[in-house]
């Protein structure tokens, strides 16, 4: 038999020692486990089954663990739950011991499955946190956060995760989320409040500024809110009325207007109201004495920063003197009207029996001039009676004749009144003097006349035709016909625009005439110089033709030295 050493035999005590320390251990271990002082769990691993406890010492840990509102695992590394608190047994709905032993992958969703696997790589290198769902015995997810963290538990390395429910968490947020809403609801009702206390401030400030500067105009003044109620009436009003200041307001304003009034000034009113626009009405307010006066009654709307109408300011002007006054003129229109309705009957009165008379008076004065041919033909001629009788009959023949002409030009007249309204054209001017020097040429030669003309700066004139030719005619006859007998005559016509008008002048170098009385040159059968043949109507013609149109007619004159007429065209 081979003979222990010493030293071998020193080793073996002590390995028998250790083996003996380790049986009262385990022994320990089994006696604490059957009395429930220690957690076990057995896990089969490659070396064999091992076992994994909890020892007695750390129950403060694990109550604190068990109480908390969270859930707690311990992973092996094949991911076997080696610990898990009633927390989040509860959350899956298992039970402890279905739980503790079980892969924690039976509580993964498939879809989650590679979230999983690395979020477990991460927390065995170190530390991982992530958010994925969970599957509940009766397969619902419910949302978690985790957060792993490695572990040494009994010199074997675990991870130890937290878990945390996040539908709770949701909930506290939807919470927060509600009170937040409700929060911002009450500022926003605050803001609201402080915006219509600050409002409230401003209209009664500006109420209060307006009142102030009310009191101090003479017109009747007053203030109403957005909804057209009477809020103010200045001292004023109560002056007007004879009424106490404390009087109701509304009833003390619409009281005092005329019933006839009432109703259109309050449809004035209200459409006002309705459309923000400014308030203008004319109406009667009764006064003190109970006498009725005309008012002017204004109003325009006080808006805000904001645009929006906070009141409405207006006034009362007094208009009685003036209303009467246009009343006295509406009046006096009227008559007018019917005094020019009058005289336009009177005038186509007049028209017809001018027309008339020269027809019927045709007759008889054609008969008087047959009868004087007649009685020529009956005297003999060179006897001693016709030679006496002879100046007599050429007397009745030249009265003969001027009444003729005197029908004629009173016939003239009124186709002159009918024909007023004769529509205008473009006439060449030009063209219309040489037509009239082609009917004046006898007057021409005899008065040896030579005439100018300058209208190349108005060649046409808007004009009736034959109205132009009319005025034309008067103008260069006249100047022809009142010549100086002593010098050959010299008749300019010149145009030319005139501000407004168009301005056509005739100049002679003959008679002239006394300026002191032009005023009577344009009256019908009007004559300054008796002893040339006229009527005296062509100068009241050419005036009617040309006021008729617009126009005018002006005449500068110096007697011996000649005349100048201006008549004036207006442009169109």
């Amino acid at each position: 038999m081979k003979e222990v050493s010493a030293d071998m035999y020193a080793e073996l005590l002590r390995k028998n020692e250790e083996l003996r320390w380790q049986l009262e251990e385990a022994e320990e271990l089994i006696s604490a486990i059957r009395t429930g002082a220690v957690d076990a769990l057995a896990v089969q691993g490659t070396d064999g089954p091992q076992i994994f406890t909890l020892y007695g010492a750390d129950q403060g840990y694990r109550t604190l663990i068990e109480q908390m509102n969270e859930g707690a695992l311990l992973l092996s590394q094949d991911a076997t739950v080696l610990y898990c608190n009633a927390c989040l047994a509860g959350w899956l709905q298992y039970a402890l011991e279905e739980v503790m032993g079980s892969s924690v992958g039976a509580f993964i969703p498939v879809a989650f499955h590679g979230y999983w696997s690395e979020l477990l790589a991460q927390g065995w290198a170190g530390k991982s946190r992530g958010e994925m769902p969970l599957q509940t015995r009766d397969l619902s997810l419910r949302p978690f956060s985790v957060s792993m963290n490695r572990l040494l538990f009994n010199d074997t390395p675990v991870l130890a995760v937290i878990v945390t429910d996040l539908s709770a968490q949701q909930k506290i947020q939807d919470i927060q989320a509600l009170v937040a809403e409700q929060n911002a609801v009450i500022d926003r009702k605050n803001e609201e409040l402080e915006w219509q206390t600050a409002a409230r401030q401003a209209v009664e400030q500006a109420a209060a500024e307006a009142r102030r500067m009310l009191e101090g105009i003479p017109q009747i003044a007053w203030t109403a809110n957005a909804e057209g109620k009477n809020t103010y009436l200045n001292r004023r009003w109560f002056d007007y009325v004879g009424q106490d200041e404390t009087r109701a307001l509304p009833e003390s304003l619409l009281q005092s207007i005329h019933p006839e009034d009432v109703e259109a000034a309050t449809a004035g009113w209200q459409k006002s109201l309705a459309t923000a626009d400014a308030l203008e009405v004319e109406c009667r307010l009764r006064n003190q004495h109970g006498e009725y006066r005309w008012m002017l009654g204004r109003a325009l709307p006080s808006r805000n920063s904001q645009g929006e109408i906070i009141q409405w300011i207006g006034t009362y002007t007094d208009i009685h003197e003036q209303k009467l006054a246009l009343e006295h003129v509406d009046q006096a229109q009227r008559e007018l009207q019917e005094y020019n309705a009058q005289l336009t009957r009177v005038n186509v009165d007049l028209d017809n029996f001018i027309y008339t008379a020269s027809h019927d008076l045709k007759a008889p004065i054609n008969n008087i001039e047959g009868l004087l041919y007649a009685l020529l033909s009956e005297l003999p001629s060179g006897s001693t009676n016709m030679q006496q009788v002879q100046p007599i009959l050429d007397m009745m023949q030249d009265s003969v004749d001027r009444f003729k002409r005197t029908i004629e030009h009173l016939t003239e007249v009124t186709k002159l009144q009918k024909e007023n309204d004769q529509p205008a054209t473009l006439v060449a001017l030009g063209q219309v003097i040489k037509d009239v020097c082609l009917d004046l040429a006898p007057l021409f030669q005899e008065a040896e006349a030579v005439l100018e003309i300058d209208v190349e700066e108005c060649s046409t004139i808007s004009f009736a035709e034959k109205n132009l030719r009319s005025v034309v005619y008067n103008l260069l006859s006249n100047a022809l016909k009142y010549h100086a007998p002593n010098r050959k005559g010299r008749v300019s016509i010149r145009c030319h625009e005139a501000g407004d008008y168009v301005l056509l002048q005739v100049q002679d170098n003959g008679l002239g005439l006394d300026v002191t009385k032009s005023h009577r040159l344009f009256n019908m059968f009007q004559r300054f110089h008796d002893h040339v043949e006229g009527s005296g109507i062509g100068l009241y013609m050419v005036k009617k033709i040309l006021e008729n149109a617009g126009g005018r007619i002006e005449v500068e004159s110096e007697l011996g030295v000649g005349s100048t007429f201006s008549a004036y065209f207006r442009r169109r």
